[in-house]
C-alpha cells in the first residue's frame, strides 16, 4: 500500500462538497415538489415519509452503490480519488463499504472528530476508514 498517495482531508472535503450540492440538485426540487416551498422554512426536523425516503435511505444507497461499482462517489470521481482496501490496495467488499457508511455517523458525532481526524492520521484515515479497514487514495498516479 506504499506505493499510493494517501488523499488527505481538504480534497476530500472538495470531493463530498460535489457531492453534496449534486445530491441537493436532484433532492431540492422534488422534495419542493412533494411539500411546497413551506418545507425549507418549516420548523420540524422531519416532514414525513418522502423526507426520509430522499434525505436518508436513496442517499445511502446511491452512495453504496457508487462505492460498489466504482469505488468512489461522484465527487471522489471528479477529484481523482479512489476507496481501496487499506491492507491488500483491492477493492473493499460490501461489507467494508456498509460499515464505511455507517462509521460516518460514529465520525461525526463527536463533534466531527472522526472527519477532521483524516487531517492528522498518516495514513489520512478518517474513523469511518480505520472502522471499515479502508483508505482513500489518489488515483491519477502512474
Amino acid at each position: 500500500m506504499n506505493e499510493h498517495e494517501y488523499a488527505g482531508f481538504w480534497i476530500r472535503t472538495g470531493a463530498a462538497i460535489i457531492d453534496s450540492i449534486l445530491m441537493l440538485l436532484i433532492i431540492a426540487p422534488i422534495l419542493t415538489a412533494i411539500y411546497g416551498t413551506g418545507y425549507w422554512t418549516s420548523e420540524s426536523s422531519v416532514q414525513g415519509g418522502w423526507d426520509v425516503l430522499f434525505n436518508y435511505i436513496l442517499p445511502a444507497i446511491a452512495v453504496i452503490v457508487f462505492w460498489l461499482y466504482k469505488s468512489a462517489t461522484p465527487g471522489k470521481m471528479a477529484t481523482k480519488l479512489t476507496i481501496v482496501d487499506a491492507k491488500t490496495g483491492g477493492k473493499p467488499s460490501t461489507g467494508q463499504f456498509i460499515i464505511r457508511y455507517l462509521g460516518y455517523y460514529v465520525s461525526m458525532i463527536p463533534l466531527f472528530l472522526g472527519i477532521i481526524w483524516v487531517g492528522i492520521d498518516k495514513r489520512k484515515q478518517g474513523w469511518h476508514d480505520k472502522l471499515a479497514g479502508t483508505v482513500v487514495i489518489m488515483s491519477n498516479l502512474p
